[in-house]
């Protein structure tokens, strides 16, 4: 178990250390072990900020977080409400973050300078964020590929509307799955969702994951068949005669 002391508590959670204490003062986060004159706080603390944090920015006063938690306190158990929580909020992508300098960029996509307007754009994509002289990269396998993509001869403002667009579809893919989903199972379940109920919400949503990517992973392998065969296969058809007439075939 990991132990916080109030301003490590509060940085992790994304809040203040005046908050924390208003927060315990007001009920809604448990007091700290002490340790001498030292409180210390644990994940369930965390947790706990973190949820907090989540439902003021959804619109809730402290006096409804109040009466929320303390229903769920009377006889329900918390835990099973943040584990709820956590599976909901917790990141989707396992793709770790690298930081790059401008000439690193640059060099990286096979020029002698960065685009200023394709960096912009790559901003506000959300691909790269500055970080004074350098870039946070959020999407280093998506920079990967139009590296590839570029040197092979690609133009790298096509590269990054390829990805504005790509990002647009996904994001209707992935709104459809998790439509699904809410309308036939957490629909049906809003108004009267029961504690015990909880912990196969939870499975259910740690289970999305893999089988959202199975899914988009199947689809993508077949439309991937489809769109090769139709605008590829003319071209390949053009290439292979022109290997069997030789090369005064090409130059006829």
């Amino acid at each position: 178990m990991v132990d916080y002391r109030i301003d490590e508590l509060a940085r992790e959670a994304g809040t203040t250390v005046r908050n924390v204490r208003a927060y315990q003062d007001r009920g809604l986060l448990p007091s700290p072990r002490r340790q001498g004159r030292v409180g210390f706080y644990s994940d369930t603390h965390l947790a706990r900020l973190r949820i907090i944090g989540q439902l003021l920015e959804r619109g809730y006063s402290l006096n409804n977080i109040a009466e929320l938690l303390g229903a769920w306190q009377e006889g329900q158990d918390i835990g099973q409400l943040l584990g709820l929580e956590a599976a909901l909020t917790a990141p989707w992508s396992e793709e770790p973050e690298t930081v790059i300098d401008i000439e690193e960029l640059a060099a990286l996509f096979g020029v002698g300078e960065a685009p200023g307007e394709l960096v912009t754009e790559a901003v506000a994509l959300g691909i790269l964020e500055p970080e004074g002289d350098h870039f946070r990269v959020h999407r280093p396998r998506l920079v990967e590929i139009g590296s590839i993509l570029v040197k092979a001869g690609v133009p790298l403002g096509a590269v990054l509307d390829y990805s504005r667009r790509l990002s647009a579809d996904v994001d209707g893919i992935a709104a459809l799955f998790i439509d699904l989903v809410t309308t036939h199972i957490f629909d049906a379940v809003n108004d009267s969702l029961q504690v015990e109920e909880i912990p196969r919400l939870v499975e259910l949503v740690e289970r999305l994951r893999p089988l959202a990517k199975m899914v988009v992973d199947d689809e993508l392998s077949r439309a991937m068949e489809r769109q090769i065969q139709a605008q590829l296969g003319e071209h390949l058809e053009r290439i292979m005669a022109t290997v069997r007439k030789g090369p005064s075939a090409a130059t006829a």
